[in-house]
């Protein structure tokens, strides 16, 4: 038996990194094949049981992965950046939460017949849509900017709020069911217990991360280890309590002055991939599919309301006096797929609640992966030709993402800009990115190939990445990521041979692929050679081709020390490298590097007669 046990644990860990796998390599949701995985292994096959294979043990941890799961989503709930992104985020979050619970619940209470406890429960449980489906489904339709942004900050915002909302329901349900307790006593020590201890665990935490008194290497496994022993404690405390409690305690390390959070969140990675896609496989596994089925043309019309009234009817409510158009309140009407946050949080509600005899317990989960199932599917594949027919695509992204927040990109993101370019500069310096935010250019702190990046960094309108960092394992890994999201013409590195002479073996181990786009601006440009020019006074200068200044004019008034960097022309943005072919005509805005020692031949130049 153990062995049994020890081979379905491997099994998941495997099926759950091919699914991941997939997930990224098709463009979908991660939480498609990882469901398809779940129905085919469970109902359709009866190969993986886990309530006969796991036993006792299933509902703990099940447990721990949905506080795992409302603990990370906590920490991204930061009120400062909610009204960066805009009123039609705040109102979405807020009053479109709302219009959208009380639909879906009075739909449910008509449709299936649950009672209001029940109804209102379901309709918190599916009001949230997140980000692991989101970003997928953006990536390929690629939306508007202003449509983009809205959508991923309303899915990050959104987790934690739709959690907070459903335990407190659960709660109130949980203690009214059991007769032996006083609701309204049990219900104000659960509040209590939860608001309390989370508020205070969050607290201690953060002073201990911003005063630095863990190393580095215990930092992650500390705050992870912390938040599940704050659980533990909460629910002896009070029963039902844990949830509340780390969900407040995420919330509270968000949003402490001095406490920084990315790294713990980026350790979540590992996470998301062994346990959450493992939970979310073993969720679909345990779902009985004569349950499914005998919701019928009930649960189909209340797929139905959720798609098509309560989602158009929150967008049209909350996009009254912005800016939006018609056709944008449209699109957004008919993008938001669910994710597994409702998937792992309404399993964990049934199995406690059938355990308490709540009438309608069984029909939680069944009617949840619906709802699941029928947003993501339909959504996913109708989202793209929708926003055709409405005109609200982004086209052509010209953008440039820069790996690299040095001296000479920050100038170089300052002058494309200044035309009109949108760019992103990413970097792990803080100082770098610290500096750029001085200049009110667009960062990320961070590695953008993670997947807190994926989840977070904002990608509208980018369609080309410069990779300009001087770290030198971390570059190819950049190149690599972005290859696959953007092609590989898309991505450009530059050519270090002075950094790398020294290991030629080392360089040899890069594959051919990779070492053919390190090009950027010219063979002979390297980083070194990019930092001593900025270092000696270089500067980025914009200058217009036109018939009576063309470039060889450019050329001969600047000396052939002028680094040309990129153009621009019809709308289009151009990067010069050695491998593509560059035709500087007139019409053309280039951008180059100027040394400092070629101003004097300029101005030479200028006043020859």
């Amino acid at each position: 038996m153990l062995e049994h046990i020890t081979a379905m644990l491997a099994l998941l860990g495997v099926l759950s990194l091919f699914c991941q796998w997939l997930g990224w390599r098709l463009r979908l949701p991660a939480i498609l094949p990882l469901l398809l995985c779940g129905l085919l292994l469970g109902p359709m096959l009866g190969f993986l049981k886990p309530d006969a294979i796991f036993g006792d043990l299933l509902f703990p941890i099940i447990s721990l992965g949905v506080a795992i799961i409302l603990f990370e989503g906590a920490l991204t709930l930061n009120f400062k950046e909610i009204k960066e992104h805009g009123g039609m985020v705040t109102r979405l979050v807020t009053l479109g939460t709302a219009i959208t619970w009380v639909c879906i619940s009075v739909a449910t209470h008509y449709l299936i017949g649950f009672d209001w406890p029940m109804a209102t429960l379901f309709g918190a449980l599916v009001v949230v849509t997140g980000p692991t489906v989101i970003v997928p489904l953006l990536r390929s339709v690629r939306p508007k900017t202003e449509l983009s942004s809205i959508l991923r900050w309303e899915g990050i915002v959104i987790d934690p709020i739709g959690a907070i909302l459903a335990v407190l329901v659960f709660e109130y349900i949980a203690v009214a069911a059991d007769p032996t307790t006083h609701v309204l006593h049990a219900l104000t020590s659960m509040l209590l217990v939860g608001f309390g201890l989370g508020t205070l665990c969050g607290y201690l935490v953060g002073l201990i991360l911003r005063n630095n008194l863990l190393p580095h290497y215990l930092r992650n496994t500390a705050v992870l280890t912390l938040m599940l022993a704050v659980f533990v404690a909460s629910n002896l405390l009070q029963e039902e309590a844990g949830l509340l409690s780390v969900t407040v305690m995420g919330i509270w390390l968000a949003n402490m002055k001095g406490v920084e959070i990315d790294d713990i969140l980026e350790f979540k990675e590992t996470l998301t991939v062994l346990l959450i896609s493992a939970l979310f496989i073993l969720l679909a596994a345990r779902l009985n599919a004569d349950a499914l089925i005998s919701l019928g043309w009930q649960g189909l019309v209340l797929l139905a309301v959720v798609m098509l009234i309560a989602r158009p009817l929150s967008i049209w409510c909350c996009g009254v006096g912005t800016s939006l158009s018609g056709a944008d309140k449209w699109f957004l009407s008919w993008v938001a797929p669910r994710g597994i946050v409702a998937a792992a949080i309404s399993s964990l509600f049934a199995i406690k609640l059938e355990k308490a005899g709540v009438a309608g317990a069984e029909l939680i989960v069944p009617l949840v992966f619906l709802i699941i199932i029928g947003t993501v599917v339909i959504q996913s594949l109708t989202a793209g030709r929708w926003a055709k027919i409405l005109g609200v695509t982004a086209g052509s992204s010209q953008g440039l993402l820069i790996f690299g927040a040095s001296q000479f990109s920050r100038a170089l993101a300052k002058t494309l800009k200044a035309n009109g370019v949108t760019v992103l500069l990413a970097d792990n310096n803080w100082d770098n990115i610290r500096l750029a935010r001085m200049e009110n250019l667009a960062v990320y702190f961070g590695n953008p190939a993670s997947e807190h990046a994926e989840n977070h960094m904002n990608m509208s309108g980018i369609g080309r990445v410069l990779v300009l960092s001087p770290y030198r394992q971390l570059n190819p890994l950049v190149s690599f990521y972005f290859q696959d999201v953007f092609g590989r013409e898309k991505v450009y590195g530059l050519n270090n041979n002075d950094t790398t002479n020294s290991s030629n073996s080392a360089r040899h181990q890069l594959s051919e692929s990779y070492l053919k786009r390190l090009c950027l601006f010219g063979d002979a440009v390297s980083y070194s050679k990019l930092a001593s020019l900025m270092a000696k006074g270089a500067s980025i200068k914009s200058t217009s081709l036109t018939a009576n200044f063309d470039y060889s004019m450019f050329m001969a008034q600047y000396g052939q020390s002028a680094i040309p960097l990129v153009y621009l022309q019809g709308g289009k943005v151009k990067v010069i490298s050695a491998a593509d072919t560059v035709a500087l005509t007139s019409g053309v805005e280039l951008i180059s590097l100027i040394p400092r020692d070629a101003k004097p031949v300029a101005i030479a130049n200028i006043t020859q007669p």
